[in-house]
């Protein structure tokens, strides 16, 4: 079976800080790599996570982007299409689920809304959605949680869309909250990170979501000189992955502590072929 990757756009955020990198340049910059989809995180919509935020403060019930972002988003189909790169996850950021207020949780579940049809539009497989909230997830924001994934699950049904949870901050970090939400709502995905758990509990959890992973993120931050990461075995956490049964793209996201921002993707994409293509050709 052949082995497919991507690249979480999040790897170039320091690059497109910069002014240094854009959608276009990653999907350039994926196709050059060797990926075999996409993978973006919305920041690199740049003119949509802009105009995400007028709408959610001007007009919070807008459920679509204007007719320009519209343009621009066929422009971004387009260059993904002339270099025969399908859209897999757009995990996006500033849509999660649960807010203080009650204004801002419906502001933001539009702006969810606007997500699914940006990812519709493009073809995407999948999104990621946050669910939010304090740490602790009490049983009030637990209850506002479920209900809202429900909503968007039926929503991204009705577009051929598979609606992922990340354990990625608040609740969803810790192991027993994010298992009690993937319990309670059919038809959720995981879009399983291999660093977003308490370290201290990192190897038992990829343990015990390695079966439920939709969507994978290979964390890297620094390399020793055989070219393993320093932080964590993420040998064993792709073993397990692969013993799972994961068949999906694995997703490369560094965050090289050097600040090289390429040779961090390049020295993921060796570590995760190294491991993987050698349990299957071992």
């Amino acid at each position: 079976m052949e082995l497919k990757l991507s690249i979480a756009s999040w790897s170039f955020n320091r690059l497109l800080e910069a002014g240094k990198h854009d959608m276009f340049k990653y999907i350039e910059d994926s196709k050059a790599f060797g990926m075999s989809q996409l993978d973006p995180w919305n920041g690199h919509l740049a003119p949509l996570v802009k105009e995400d935020e007028y709408l959610k403060a001007h007009d919070p019930e807008a459920t679509v982007f204007s007719s320009e972002i519209q343009r621009y988003i066929a422009r971004v189909k387009a260059k993904a299409d002339e270099l025969e790169l399908p859209f897999g996850c757009l995990a996006v950021d500033g849509a999660h689920i649960y807010w203080d207020a009650p204004e801002e949780r419906r502001a933001s579940r539009v702006a969810a809304y606007r997500w699914l049809d940006v990812a519709h539009t493009l073809g995407a497989a999948q999104v990621r959605i946050d669910a939010g909230g304090p740490e602790d997830m009490p049983d009030d924001v637990f209850a506002i949680i479920v209900e809202a994934y429900g909503d968007l699950i039926r929503r991204a049904s009705d577009l051929g869309i598979e609606l992922l949870i990340e354990n990625h901050w608040g609740p969803s970090q810790h192991p027993a909250n994010l298992a009690k939400i993937l319990d309670a709502v059919d038809g959720l995905g995981l879009l399983f990170d291999t660093n977003n758990f308490p370290a201290d509990q990192r190897e038992a959890a990829w343990e015990q979501f390695a079966p439920a992973a939709r969507s994978v993120h290979v964390k890297t931050f620094e390399f020793d000189e055989a070219g393993n990461e320093k932080s964590s075995d993420l040998a064993k956490a792709l073993r397990l992955l692969a013993a799972a049964g994961y068949d999906g793209a694995w997703g490369i996201e560094s965050y090289p502590r050097d600040g090289d921002e390429y040779n961090g993707v390049r020295m993921t994409k060796a570590l995760i072929e190294r491991v993987l293509q050698g349990e299957r050709h071992g």
